[in-house]
C-alpha cells in the first residue's frame, strides 16, 4: 500500500476502528495499542486491501483478530485464584465465575452463529454502529440490517436457551 493511500485510510478510519476496539476491550490503553497494531498490520501485510469489502470492515476484522489474540495472551498470563484467598475480600467469586461462564457461553454461541448474522450482531453490539452504518458496510438496505440483527439475537437466545419472556 502506498504511503499516501495509507495516510488517507488512517485519517479516515482511525476513530471508527478505535471505537470498535474500545467497545471490545473497555480500556483505552488496550484499544489504542490494538488500533495502532491494526493499522501497522494493514500497512505491512502481504495481502493488501483489494477493495472487495468496505475498508472499515476490513480494518475492524483485523482489529478483532488482534483483540482475540491479545485476550488469549492475557488469559495465559493470568494467575489462578489461590485456594486460601480471603473470602471476605468483597469480591463475589461465585458471581464472577458465573459471569465469566455466561460471557463464554455468549461468545461461544456467537462464534457458532452463521454469517451474516454474526457480522451484523458484532457490528451492532461491539462496534456500536447504527443500522444505517451496518447497511453501508454490508452493501444492503437498512431494513435488511435491522431484520438480520433481530434474527441474530433470536438465534443467540435460542442457542443459549433463553426465551423472550425471560428478558
Amino acid at each position: 500500500m502506498e504511503k499516501a493511500a495509507f495516510e488517507k485510510l488512517y485519517q479516515a478510519y482511525y476513530m471508527r476502528v478505535y471505537s470498535y476496539v474500545m467497545s471490545l476491550a473497555g480500556k483505552a490503553h488496550i484499544a489504542e495499542e490494538i488500533t495502532q497494531e491494526t493499522f501497522y498490520k494493514a500497512f505491512t501485510t502481504s495481502a493488501p486491501f483489494r477493495g472487495e469489502a468496505n475498508a472499515v470492515t476490513w480494518l475492524c476484522s483485523i482489529a478483532r483478530n488482534l483483540f482475540v489474540d491479545e485476550m488469549r495472551r492475557q488469559a495465559k498470563r493470568a494467575a489462578p485464584i489461590p485456594p486460601d484467598a480471603d473470602e471476605d475480600s468483597g469480591i463475589d467469586v461465585a458471581r464472577e465465575v458465573e459471569d465469566k461462564d455466561t460471557s463464554y457461553q455468549i461468545h461461544q454461541a456467537l462464534h457458532e452463529l452463521e454469517e451474516p448474522y454474526r457480522r451484523v450482531f458484532e457490528l451492532r453490539i461491539f462496534g456500536e454502529m447504527s443500522f444505517r452504518e451496518i447497511s453501508e458496510i454490508c452493501g444492503r438496505t437498512e431494513s435488511w440490517a435491522r431484520v438480520t440483527y433481530h434474527r441474530a439475537k433470536l438465534k443467540l437466545m435460542e442457542r443459549m436457551g433463553i426465551h423472550e419472556t425471560e428478558l
